[in-house]
Formats: C-alpha cells, sequence, structure tokens
C-alpha cells in the first residue's frame, strides 16, 4: 500500500457502534472492569493507554515502516524517552548542530546520570568514529540538522555503530516518513516533534518514537510514557491523527515553494548565503538526492549586514508571522540565534523559515520587499 493511502486508512475503520466515518475521540479517563477483574476490551486507565492514543500510534508505525510507535506529550518528551534507555557509564554521540533543546537535554540532564557525552559533527563521519567507544550505546543524530539544514548519513552512522551494537536514533522531524526512511538506512529509532509537519496546523503538541522491531528497548519506551507520565491527552492524539490524511500532499506542496524560495534566495546580492538541500551548492546535496526524494520545507538564510539587519528583514515580513516553531499551513521566520541564547553556533544574520502553503509568488514578492 502507498504512502498516500496508508496516511487516510491506517488505523481508520468505520464505528462499529454508529457506522461513523470520522475516527471517533475516545475522552475517557477510565474504563470498566469485569466482575473477574480482567479488562476485555484492553484498557484501564488513561495514562497507559487510550483508544485514541493507540490509534494515532498505529498509524505512525505503519508510515514510518516500524514494528511499534510510542507517542508522548511533545517532542522533548519523546527524546528524554530515548535517553531514558541510558545508564550510568554509557556513551552518547550528539550533533554538534541541533534542536538547542536536545543539546540542553544531554548537557544538562543526561550528563547528570554519570553518562558521557560527545558533541561532533556528524556530517563527518571520521569525527563519528573518532569518538566510538566500546561503552558507546548511542548515536544521536539530526538531518536535516536544525537549523542550517545540514545532512547526515544514516547508512555510514549506522554501520559505524554497529562495531559497538549502539543504537542509532534519528530526529527526523523536518523530513517526516514523506521525504526520508531512516529505517531503510540502518536507523533503530526514529524520533519525532509531532507539533510541526504531523499536526501541521500550529494548533496541537506532541512528540513521537517508532521502533524498528519490537523488542526489549522499545518496551521500556513504553513503560516510561506509563511512569514517567509523558503523555498526550487523547485530543491532541485525535488531531494529529486527522492532520496525518494531508501529511503527504501538505509536505510535497511545501516543499516545492521551499525550493522556489530558496532559489529566489540564492540570487538575490542582499543575502550572504542559503541554507537548502535541493541547492546545488548545499555541501549535503548528493547526500539528499540519495536519501530524500524531496528536500523538505526549511529554508535557512544569512542576510547581509548582520543580527541588526536580519532582525530588521524579518520585522518588514507581511506574510510571513515572526514565531518560533514550524511545520504548519501558514510561513514563519524565526531569529534563531537570540532565542537559542548566548551558547548558540547559529550565525547572528541567520533567519529560519518555515515555508507553508501560500503561492510561493506571493511568499517572494514578501522577501523581495522585506531585503531593503
Amino acid at each position: 500500500m502507498k504512502i498516500e493511502t496508508l496516511a487516510v486508512h491506517a488505523a481508520r475503520e468505520i464505528d462499529p457502534a454508529t457506522a461513523a466515518i470520522a475516527p471517533p475521540l475516545h475522552l475517557s479517563t477510565t474504563f470498566e472492569r469485569s466482575p473477574d477483574g480482567s479488562y476485555p476490551h484492553g484498557y484501564s486507565y488513561i495514562r497507559p493507554d487510550n483508544p485514541t492514543r493507540r490509534a494515532l500510534e498505529s498509524t505512525l508505525a505503519q508510515l514510518e515502516g516500524g514494528a511499534d510507535c510510542v507517542c508522548y506529550s511533545s517532542g522533548a518528551a519523546a527524546s528524554m524517552a530515548v535517553f531514558s534507555l541510558l545508564a550510568p557509564g554509557d556513551h552518547v554521540i550528539g550533533p554538534r548542530e541541533c534542536y538547542y533543546g536536545t543539546r540542553q537535554q544531554l548537557r544538562e540532564v543526561v550528563a547528570g546520570w554519570g553518562v558521557s557525552v560527545d558533541f561532533v559533527d556528524t556530517t563527518d563521519l571520521q569525527q563519528i568514529e573518532g569518538c566510538l567507544r566500546a561503552n558507546t550505546r548511542l548515536i544521536w543524530i539530526e538531518t536535516p540538522s536544525n537549523p542550517s539544514l545540514r545532512l547526515t548519513d544514516i547508512a555510514g552512522v549506522a554501520r559505524i555503530a554497529q562495531r559497538t551494537g549502539a543504537r542509532v536514533a534519528c530526529d527526523n522531524t523536518f523530513a517526516t516518513p514523506i521525504l526520508q526512511r531512516p529505517f531503510e538506512h540502518g536507523a533503530h529509532f526514529v524520533m519525532y516533534s509531532s507539533t510541526k509537519y504531523f499536526g501541521g496546523h500550529s494548533d496541537v503538541m506532541g512528540g513521537a518514537l517508532v521502533a524498528r522491531v519490537k523488542d526489549d528497548a522499545s518496551a521500556k519506551l513504553r513503560s516510561y510514557q506509563a511512569v514517567a507520565g509523558a503523555v498526550p491527552s487523547p485530543f491532541d492524539c485525535w488531531l494529529i491523527r486527522r492532520s496525518l490524511s494531508t501529511l503527504p500532499y501538505r509536505m510535497r506542496a511545501q516543499a516545492a515553494n521551499a525550493m522556489k524560495v530558496a532559489r529566489f534566495l540564492h540570487a538575490d546580492q542582499r543575502v550572504e548565503r542559503v541554507f537548502y538541500p535541493g541547492l546545488e551548492d548545499h555541501p549535503g546535496h548528493e547526500l539528499a538526492q540519495r536519501q530524500m526524494p524531496d528536500f523538505g520545507a526549511m529554508v535557512s538564510v544569512c542576510v547581509r549586514g548582520g543580527a541588526p539587519e536580519a532582525m530588521a528583514a524579518a520585522g518588514r515580513m507581511q506574510l510571513f508571522t515572526r514565531a518560533t516553531s514550524l511545520g504548519g499551513v501558514e510561513s514563519l521566520v524565526e531569529h534563531r540565534a537570540s532565542v537559542e541564547g548566548p551558547d548558540t553556533p547559529t550565525p547572528q544574520n541567520l533567519l529560519r523559515l518555515s515555508i507553508g502553503l501560500e503561492n510561493a509568488e506571493d511568499l517572494i514578492a514578501d522577501l523581495d520587499q522585506a531585503l531593503q
């Protein structure tokens, strides 16, 4: 079954009670127990499980091609669930450039557990090899990366990880399973902030982890969901599941817009540099062609004149809303360095653009007038 069909039909059946086409929303926090003490329908309480959450998890597992999916209340909760598999004395390799919240978790939380962490340029496989230890248990990658859209060779990382039996976890938020399939390249876990393209409308928060195989590790991830209590509400799950039906078409349309915007910016003398893997001079362009069928809807641009001019340009934009996050149907612009804080590796003149579903010509006209 093709992914467009899966997006519509996975975990979606006619409601046997009412014949309703739209999937029901189960808001109940608790479920009736039989006189013999069993739970014949498989549900006891909302924290360990809920029918609406289970439908979302089943859909995401099928879209990703994984054996199991566990959903969480946020992307941050999903990444922490992976890190919960680590023990004192373990070693982690993480990307030097990634979502700053992930970097904070590794530095400020995971390191406090007695776990050693090395940050490297994961686009350079030799750096990963140089940091690999006998006790390396996890290699975390983010590709394309936030915000410079750097590409990591997933298959290359997976080959390195095999030497110590380390697991490879890939943050695939920017690409989604529509534009990148990490399991096909050897990843063990695929992580998402469902808040972004899965939700797709800037109105719901969530996170998800998909496991390639169902084993002790995936069982621990599900246990962490219930024990830590980082569970999404049924309504949040229902909203995300509803949005997944249009995910393939949204991703392709937004990526097509992004390519047009990136080419316009690339040719503009008021721009110092454009980060977009679809451009031929992007350092990861060749890898992106091998690893991705399309190049995504995120574009980052360095504006000539430094931080003041970048902020001023963002301030003049009319169709691009100045706001954090990404992946919605509307286009957003964000000055990442000021969000990430004083230790950010992000250039001060960089603006990150989340390209939406508006007409590309209108977006380009807005950028043109903003880059005065």
